[in-house]
């Protein structure tokens, strides 16, 4: 089974919900006996979603990153070694065709934080299989992402908790 065609998302903004739509979509795709593979960027914190994907025949979550903030100003050599891994990673599954969902989670922040070059993100969108459904999330997405993805959605931030200093919640938040 595989997609008729594929299109690009871009879920971005500074809403909360980025991360969590692209699992709902692999979710939906998993369920419907598409292979899904979300690799995540600047991630390497055991997040709830990994386990909730653990046993799941159709999902696999792979990080490129570690439990630790990064500084957009200062980068640590090791993000960047770890974000092009990922760029690497996500190239040699797009070619091997073995998914038919690839979700690069976070991989807009990684672009802004200039881990990953910009062009090599547009070469990724320009490149893609016709069958593949390419999810790209993350805040500050590029406008040239933007500009050629099919589908762009923008989380606007209206009200959090956070705002009256609710700290992050697992299986909520993270």
């Amino acid at each position: 089974m595989s997609l008729e065609k594929g299109y690009t998302h871009v879920y971005t903004g500074a809403g909360k919900g980025k991360t969590t739509a692209a699992l709902g979509l692999g979710l939906r795709a998993a369920g419907a006996g598409f292979k899904v593979c979300m690799i995540q960027f600047m991630k390497g914190r055991r997040y709830s979603e990994l386990d909730s994907v653990e046993d799941m025949p159709n999902f696999e979550i792979i990080q490129h990153g570690r439990d630790e903030f990064v500084s957009k100003e200062n980068p640590e050599q090791i993000d960047i070694d770890l974000a092009q891994k990922g760029l690497a990673h996500a190239q040699e599954v797009i070619k091997k065709g073995k998914y038919d969902v690839v979700i690069l989670d976070e991989i807009n922040v990684a672009v802004d934080f200039k881990l990953i070059a910009l062009e090599d993100v547009i070469k990724l969108i320009n490149e893609k299989p016709e069958k593949l459904e390419l999810v790209l999330t993350g805040r500050h997405a590029h406008p040239d992402v933007v500009k050629i993805a099919d589908l762009v959605t923008e989380m606007l931030e209206i009200k959090h908790p956070y705002q009256k200093g609710v700290m992050a919640r697992k299986g909520v938040d993270f």
